[in-house]
């Protein structure tokens, strides 16, 4: 028995001659020779004792001294100190001091957590915020995952849930800060697709600079998302594409698609080419949406309502005529007229990408 453990201690001693290995995960320091057998990681004696004040997530061991089972041995084999630092040091802003074993504790000890504890450079996180329910409008305490990883947003109905209420794919996933629209302060809008329609959740946190954080974290996830789904595009055109506020959002009558129907006042949101909208600015669902070509695809949109048209309290109308039918709004104000005109036009005037055709084919056949 005692020869096995020889063996296996040997075995991971090895290891500190696989290239990253022979200095220290957290502080570079030359020849470490303790290691984290729960991270993976090859570490100084110094940092060592910083990893034991994380005992919940790290678990150290001498390489020299203590005893290893094969099992901990394999797994040090499967990671290893360069793995290790691609999975938690992966987006370390440049601005970000990186300490090395010259530093004091104090540095040491926050690089540690920050890379271990609270994963800050994994583009992973959680907490709980604030959520507006769907049906009451009562806002609840949910837990939140960001996982750039798995490349999720989801939230739990319960603290102690194990399964999601809902997952939402980084991929579809925008926010944007709507504090008036939503009635609290830090109120952030978040929206994705669900099915191919627009799903709406309303979030917030009391401490702004945690509800920022979660900001830019769905930011840096949809940015590595982008990475690798447009390898070929700009970094420029990354970050067009991360978060985008509404080209416009109101109100505005509308009636139905034989347009014999009375007019209905309707909260009407402009989200790149989805025009949607909603008995409520705040319902999880919109009514109905409208995808807005360009002028090439026979899209275009004109001021006033066709001849006969009835049941309208607002006098500025507009007119969007797509390809299939016309969908008729009139606006409270000649301005208001004047502003969404000129947010149809925006999205009309600009030729539709590859990708958006897709798009506009599902709602041509959407029942």
């Amino acid at each position: 028995m005692a020869s096995d453990h020889h063996e296996i201690r040997e075995r991971v001693k090895q290891l500190l001659e696989k290239p990253g290995n022979g200095n220290c995960a957290d502080c570079g320091a030359a020849d470490p020779e303790w290691a984290s057998y729960t991270l993976g990681v090859f570490i100084c004696l110094s940092c060592s004792g910083l990893h034991k004040n994380i005992a919940q997530i790290s678990k150290v061991k001498s390489v020299l001294l203590d005893p290893w089972s094969s099992s901990e041995a394999e797994f040090m084999e499967s990671v290893g100190n360069n793995a290790a630092k691609a999975k938690y040091e992966k987006i370390v802003p440049a601005f970000y001091y990186t300490p090395t074993h010259k530093d004091c504790t104090l540095l040491r000890e926050q690089w540690i957590r920050a890379k271990y504890e609270r994963k800050e450079f994994q583009c992973y996180r959680e907490g709980f915020l604030w959520k507006r329910g769907r049906d009451n409008g009562q806002f609840l305490s949910r837990k939140f995952i960001l996982s750039e990883r798995e490349g999720v947003l989801k939230y739990f109905n319960k603290h102690d849930a194990r399964e999601p209420k809902a997952i939402l794919k980084i991929n579809t996933v925008n926010a944007t800060f709507q504090p008036t629209k939503i009635g609290v302060k830090n109120g952030l809008q978040i929206t994705y697709l669900k099915d191919n329609s627009t799903r709406n959740i309303f979030i917030y946190q009391e401490d702004g600079k945690e509800m920022v954080d979660w900001f830019n974290a769905i930011r840096a996830a949809r940015y590595h998302y982008l990475q690798v789904a447009f390898p070929g595009a700009s970094k420029s055109e990354w970050l067009q594409k991360l978060t985008r506020n509404y080209i416009k959002e109101g109100y505005m009558e509308k009636t139905g698609p034989k347009h014999t129907e009375g007019f209905k006042k309707r909260w009407f949101t402009m989200d790149d080419r989805r025009l949607m909208y909603f008995k409520d600015p705040l319902d999880a669902y919109a009514r109905g949406e409208v995808f807005i070509g360009s002028s090439g695809n026979s899209y275009t949109v004109l001021p006033g309502l066709p001849p006969n048209i009835q049941g309208y309290h607002w006098q500025f109308g507009i007119t969007i005529v797509t390809p299939d039918r016309k969908f008729l709004c009139a606006c409270e104000t000649e301005e208001d007229q004047k502003d969404w005109i000129a947010a149809f036009q925006t999205v009309i005037k600009r030729p539709m990408q590859p990708q958006e055709y897709a798009v506009e084919a599902y709602f041509k056949h959407k029942p």
